[in-house]
């Protein structure tokens, strides 16, 4: 095995993180069985291994001979699940997620292929010359398709360890997210108390719509989605995802794009996303209205990443979980931009 001391280790802003990096057993039997995986498929690693080291996950970067980079990425506890469902999506979706070298379920380990450029990269590259606001249109649709070809796999997906946020179980998941939430005021915990009927209103309205729920990514933003070559997409990370209202994923894309192109770009994504979701007999203006109801309960799956990754992840401190999950929850009661 190669020596990992020469490695390069980035740990970000989270320099006190604990992680199983620093567990020379660990280390041993996690590179070991990555070191396998290249072995199988013919690869031989040059050069010196990057470490990136963060709460959440820990992503070792392998240069091989003749070949972009391979990496081998480890999930805290909280989000296991990603080994065991990438390696099934990559069955279900070919060619729009990241199809595993191999993978070690029980570990949460994960041997991926690099992906090529990401779409942050892309749009970045772009904006020298000239911003396109519209272009989060196509992997809003691509994604979109995803969903729609999951939803028949949504029972198999919670299998695998998802957690389930269920339309109408998403009050329930609410009560339970703000009882433990320790960063709310008194002041914030009333107001959201006051708020949950209206939580329940927009469930059962959003219900009744009649889409299926499927799965989440729950945080895909401009670094989760790679743009390998002109009009294709390829979906990663899914450490955060959930099985609950597919149009819950909007949220994070919209806020990405808002923040990049401004709010008028909006409109134009909105129905870029709902394409994929017409033709069964749904108005444009019900699809419209599903989806602002979705944006406001997206906030409560994302609360729930906080809660769920940050307390227990690999040592973090909770509280900053709780922080950032309390900000997520208080913008349940503010009136989507749509």
């Amino acid at each position: 095995m190669s020596s990992d001391a020469s490695a390069v280790v980035d740990r970000g802003q989270h320099q006190d993180a604990v992680t199983p990096w620093e567990r020379e057993d660990w280390r041993a039997d996690a590179l070991g069985w990555a070191e396998r995986g290249l072995t199988a498929h013919g690869l031989r690693e040059t050069g010196p291994r990057r470490v990136r080291l963060r709460p959440w996950s820990v992503l070792v970067r392998f240069s091989v001979a003749g070949g972009d980079a391979v990496w081998f990425k480890a999930n805290p506890p909280a989000s296991a699940f990603e080994a065991g469902l990438t390696r099934a999506l990559a069955h279900w979706v070919p060619g729009y997620v990241l199809h595993p070298l191999a993978v070690e379920a029980d570990q949460g380990w994960s041997l991926l292929p690099d992906g090529g450029t990401l779409f942050r990269e892309a749009l970045d590259a772009a904006a020298r010359t000239a911003a396109d606001p519209h272009a989060w249109e196509e992997p809003l649709r691509q994604y979109a398709g995803v969903q729609r070809a999951l939803a028949p796999y949504a029972d198999e997906i919670e299998q695998f360890g998802v957690p389930g946020a269920r339309t109408a179980t998403l009050p329930a998941v609410f009560d339970r997210v703000v009882a433990g939430n320790t960063a709310l005021e008194p002041a914030e915990r009333a107001a959201l108390h006051a708020l949950r009927p209206r939580v329940v209103e927009w469930c059962e309205e959003l219900a009744g719509v009649g889409i299926a729920d499927t799965l989440d990514h729950s945080d895909l933003h401009d670094g989760q989605l790679f743009a390998p070559e002109p009009g294709r997409f390829t979906f990663f990370d899914w450490g955060d995802a959930s099985v609950t209202h597919p149009f819950c994923s909007f949220l994070v894309p919209a806020r990405a794009a808002r923040e990049r192109f401004g709010p008028e770009a909006l409109p134009r994504l909105r129905d870029a996303y709902l394409e994929r979701w017409t033709g069964d007999g749904r108005t444009t203006a019900e699809l419209r209205r599903a989806l602002s109801l979705a944006w406001r309960l997206g906030a409560i799956g994302r609360a729930c990443s906080w809660e769920r990754l940050f307390p227990g992840a690999y040592g973090a401190v909770g509280g900053a979980g709780d922080a950032a999950g309390a900000r997520w929850l208080l913008e349940l009661a503010a009136e989507p931009p749509l």
